[in-house]
């Protein structure tokens, strides 16, 4: 028999194990010249990441960020409209992305309606998605976690985009589905190599990211969400920090600042790294 020392070796070899299995080649802090696809419900959903981000930026990896929903619904201020609240959420995400060295040039919003991405059209979506990873063809596509063990989602809007984020990434490498876009468009099938999935259970992030010199432009970035973390949520005032009531400006800021999470005292981001066929993106390895 063995005992509780040997036990407790074993136990930690297979945790590294489970952990370290699909760990990146290449530790992300050190990617160059890829193309990186982030896709996201809301207008906010790519601010989980922004510190990966802007480090990928500045090496110069070549980043787009794909928006589902124009964000129209999330506010509780009684006197703001679904059209107007769509012209605020893009600008703040505009502006945000602006902060990590994105240009409007890297952004694309698919249009659909916050709040109902599981009632639209399925089909139509993911042949949208699946256009613009054709498209795109990026090394590393960035989604919400489809699951690995079970899904967590805060709302419907980013479950619906984490499954239908997969769907179109299987359909976009075979030749036969959504055979419009390589007859008429010019595009081919395309198989997507690795994935970096983001928002799912914290025990199945198997990979940090040191955001060092990032974690000031991330919070900074966020700080541009006025309509969504700041009382704007309440009472839109508008998208200069400095019209809100006193000390509102510090609050935003120090609400950022406790959502850095820092391993060995270094700010980090952490995400479920994947390599390998899309199928095998929401389960553990079988025998």
């Amino acid at each position: 028999m063995i005992n509780k020392f040997q036990f407790l070796i074993i136990v930690f070899t297979f945790f590294i194990f489970k952990l370290g299995f699909s760990q990146p080649e290449v530790p992300v802090e050190k990617w160059k010249n890829k193309t990186i696809l982030l896709v996201g419900a809301h207008p906010d959903d790519d601010w989980l990441s922004h510190g990966t981000l802007a480090l990928l930026n500045k090496n110069s990896n070549k980043i787009f960020i794909l928006t589902l929903t124009t964000g129209n619904v999330g506010t509780k201020d009684l006197t703001i409209n679904k059209n107007d609240l769509s012209i605020i959420r893009r600008k703040e995400q505009l502006e945000a992305m602006k902060v990590i060295g994105l240009t409007e040039k890297q952004y694309i919003n698919l249009g659909y309606d916050d709040g109902r991405l599981e009632f639209a059209n399925r089909e139509e979506i993911i042949g949208k998605i699946v256009y613009y990873i054709r498209k795109i063809k990026p090394d590393v596509l960035m989604s919400f976690d489809p699951g690995f063990n079970y899904q967590v989602w805060h709302k419907s809007d980013h479950r619906a985009s984490a499954y239908l984020t997969a769907d179109a990434v299987r359909a976009a490498e075979w030749h036969l589905m959504y055979e419009g876009q390589i007859i008429h468009q010019n595009l081919k099938s395309y198989a997507v190599p690795e994935f970096l999935f983001y928002g799912g259970n914290v025990g199945d992030r198997n990979t940090n990211v040191d955001i060092s010199g990032f974690s000031e432009l991330k919070i900074l970035s966020g700080s541009k969400y006025i309509s969504q973390w700041s009382s704007g949520w309440n009472k839109y005032l508008g998208s200069d920090l400095d019209k809100y009531p006193d000390g509102e400006k510090e609050k935003v800021f120090n609400r950022l600042k406790n959502r850095i999470k820092y391993f060995n005292d270094k700010p980090i981001e952490q995400f479920r790294y994947y390599k390998g066929m899309p199928d095998g993106m929401g389960r553990e390895k079988r025998d």
